[in-house]
């Protein structure tokens, strides 16, 4: 079976190739398709986001699609980041290198480091039916990048989530995809696929 994963971010295509390796499905990305349309995000929580895209390049396609919407919820920056994450500061035309600067700089000042990924998946499947699965993380922003990160995370390099020592982008990647909030919400998918399969 094929799986479309609705997105352009390398960096997700990565960990949820990685995540999804178990399934036995052949992931297919919109650039494999020659997709180059990207979809609106124009809804009000993460969900809502992640359904629009799933839709989007479920009807472009025809095929089972799997969509991600995720970011970061910072205490000390209320209402500023959510579901504008990557749009929000330096913009979404900003390289992950300016993006990340301007976020840090932002940060020196508040002595709050909490934060709280969140991650909505929807699923398409084959018959058009929509299934939605979410992960979420808590921990806290570091002082620095304390790692590379993938294109498209930038964040993965200065989050820890509470119990470790690591950035999420300095774990392997088998500690990344349990703990982090696209690695719980991958593995609910995942429980899913399997208890659907004959």
């Amino acid at each position: 079976m094929k799986l479309l994963i609705g997105t352009s971010n390398k960096g997700k295509i990565i960990e949820m190739r990685e995540a999804l390796m178990g399934l036995g499905v052949d992931i297919v990305t919109p650039a494999d398709l020659g997709i180059t349309d990207v979809p609106q995000e124009e809804g009000f929580t993460f969900a809502e986001n992640a359904r629009q895209k799933a839709c989007f390049y479920h009807l472009l396609s025809g095929l089972p699609t799997l969509a991600d919407d995720s970011g970061i919820i910072v205490e000390a920056l209320q209402n500023e980041l959510g579901i504008h994450t990557r749009r929000w500061g330096a913009g979404p035309e900003a390289s992950d290198r300016h993006w990340i600067e301007f976020f840090l700089d932002r940060m020196q000042s508040e002595k709050n480091k909490r934060a709280r990924f969140i991650c909505s998946l929807c699923h398409i499947d084959a018959t058009g039916s929509e299934h939605l699965f979410e992960g979420i993380s808590d921990g806290a922003i570091t002082s620095e990048l304390e790692a590379d990160f993938l294109p498209g995370l930038p964040i993965s390099a200065c989050f820890k989530a509470d119990g470790y020592e690591k950035v999420y982008s300095a774990l392997s990647v088998e500690e990344k995809n349990r703990i982090s909030h696209r690695g719980r919400a991958l593995l609910k998918f995942t429980n899913y696929m399997q208890s659907i399969q004959p």
